[in-house]
This record gives structure tokens, sequence and C-alpha cells, in this order.
């Protein structure tokens, strides 16, 4: 079967913090009620922490470094999932119940397979 990616992007908060167990338990609902198709996903912290590299010389020339996010933006990338699904249909069936959806945006895309 097929693996797609959900790319959940959303409100750039902490939340580790307190005042989003809420939503941490909304993620750990969903975890379970689409436990037979994840196959991985991880939740990001705030782009705050974020380090961003680039290589504008090319491949083998000095890596440059910056703190923060590469662009300002409202929705951040928040966190992903990795589902094994039959079809792209399925797949966003299950996107549309990630709690990110509500208040953010959730994009699917087939995942290339790697060797």
């Amino acid at each position: 079967m097929p693996t797609y990616a959900a790319i959940i992007y959303g409100p750039n908060v902490d939340y580790t913090q307190p005042e989003y167990a809420e939503t941490g338990a909304a993620y750990m609902a969903f975890g379970e009620a689409a436990a037979a198709v994840i196959r991985g996903g991880a939740g990001l912290y705030p782009t705050s922490t974020a380090t961003t590299v680039k290589v504008p010389g090319g491949q083998g020339t000095d890596v440059v470094t910056s703190d923060g996010p590469y662009a300002e933006a409202k929705d951040v990338l928040t966190g992903f999932y990795l589902f094994e699904c039959a079809d792209l249909d399925e797949a966003v069936r299950y996107a549309g119940m990630i709690p990110g959806a509500v208040d953010g945006g959730v994009e699917v895309r087939p995942v290339l397979p790697m060797g």
C-alpha cells in the first residue's frame, strides 16, 4: 500500500505548555483512532527553536546556519504523520481527523519510495 505524509500546519505555539493539554489529549485520541494506518510521525517544537541550514556555494562548501525559521508565517509546520493507506481518498479521510485540521491545515502528499 502507498504511504502518505500528512503535514500539519497551525499556530506557532509551544504545545508542551499546560494550556495546550486539551490539544495534546485530542492528538492522543486521534493516534488511537488512526493506529491502523499510522506508520510514524512527530510533533515539532515552535519555530523559535529552529536552526536554518543553507549551503549557498553548493555541496562541499561552507554550511551557513541562522537561528529561527527560514520564513515568517502565521501558520507553521507543527508536525506530521506517515499513513499507509489504500489510496489518497483514505489518507484524506484520516487527515481530516487530525486536530490540526481545525485551526490550521493538513497537507497530504504521497511519499516517494526510497531504495
